[in-house]
């Protein structure tokens, strides 16, 4: 995120890296991502870190709860889902060499701790290396990488942690209940009426695209384990080696749900049916690209119905949640 968060004591962070045997030195906000809060922490030792502070959503309708300095009731979930992520990718790492995976805490081996009422830490290994932006378009050569990287992670056995995946977009429910909601006032901010207006008027867009989702859905066949998200501005080039990061999106799916966002020619999916003896369905491609536009709808407008400010993050949410509407409209996908 380019904001810092408001409601985040950053000084909690020092004394939380004590239980990597971290002794911090300096700590400097890196502004990058989108979602989580990051940092790049230096040891007393010269060596550095990078961070992330994880923001837990609460369940609906559940208030936080906190005890002194732990998680609030809601985030409990969330955070046991995330800690599973972090376990299936640091298992994957033992034998695939481009997962970047969390280091264990000195106290149990745990990859994520309680932060703050809704964030919770993960220690990484800093990797100089080049990322790139959801939005740039990879060369061919560069596709060619990453589809053999996952070629390799959807052959991989899974380990137990791995959560499932399933295919209906995680925020439908809270999308339905906005898209019932836009005939009274928004209040979580600044953009909030605007929002509740920009999705009354794409309402019969939304409805019809969820419509197409439902008619698409069908069993896509048997599951692997998945990235979920591996789009340029989650590889990391270092040293002539492309590594994926970011993994707390890992699950079981179908290959697809990886696929739609690398491959661009038929040639593309030829590729990846050469390295896996398994040919992409179309279809199940399709429907992943529509399912990430009406997740990514799901989420800026649950931002915009939550307390909010005028930050770069919520005019930047603004713009993404503009883009992915009118790709929604004429049939395309996601702005971001």
């Amino acid at each position: 995120m380019r904001d810092r968060p408001a409601d985040l004591d950053e000084s909690l962070l020092a004394p939380a890296l004590e239980a990597w045997g971290i002794k911090a030195v300096g700590l400097a906000y890196a502004p990058v991502g989108f979602g989580d809060h990051h940092w790049i922490a230096t040891g007393a030792d010269g060596r550095r870190w990078f961070l992330t502070a994880a923001t837990l959503p609460s369940a609906p309708h559940t208030a936080p709860s906190p005890a002194p300095g732990g998680l609030g009731g809601g985030a409990q979930v969330a955070f046991g889902e995330l800690g599973r992520a972090l376990e299936t990718a640091a298992a994957l790492s033992a034998t695939l060499k481009f997962v970047v995976a969390p280091v264990p805490d000195l106290h149990g081996g745990a990859l994520l701790r309680p932060l703050a009422p809704r964030y919770a830490l993960s220690v990484f290994p800093f990797v100089d290396g080049v990322t790139g932006g959801f939005d740039d378009e990879p060369a061919e050569h560069d596709r060619a990488q990453v589809i053999d990287l996952l070629a390799e992670l959807h052959g991989t056995p899974p380990p137990p942690s791995t959560p499932s995946r399933p295919l209906q977009p995680a925020g439908r429910a809270a999308l339905e209940r906005a898209l019932a909601e836009t005939g009274r006032p928004w209040t979580g901010g600044p953009y909030a009426e605007r929002a509740r207006a920009l999705l009354d008027r794409h309402a019969a867009t939304l409805h019809a695209r969820l419509r197409d989702f439902d008619r698409g859905c069908r069993d896509l066949g048997p599951p692997v384990v998945t990235h979920g998200e591996p789009h340029p501005g989650n590889l990391l080039r270092h040293e002539g080696r492309c590594l994926l990061i970011d993994w707390d999106t890992v699950g079981l799916a179908v290959p697809e749900r990886d696929l739609w966002l690398v491959a661009r020619t038929p040639g593309d999916l030829a590729r990846y049916a050469a390295a896996t003896g398994r040919t992409p369905d179309p279809a199940a491609l399709a429907l992943y690209r529509l399912r990430w536009s009406l997740d990514d709808v799901a989420e800026y407008v649950a931002l915009f119905r939550a307390p909010h400010g005028r930050t770069r993050d919520a005019e930047l949410s603004w713009h993404f949640l503009n883009g992915t509407l009118d790709g929604l409209a004429a049939g395309g996908t996601s702005a971001r």
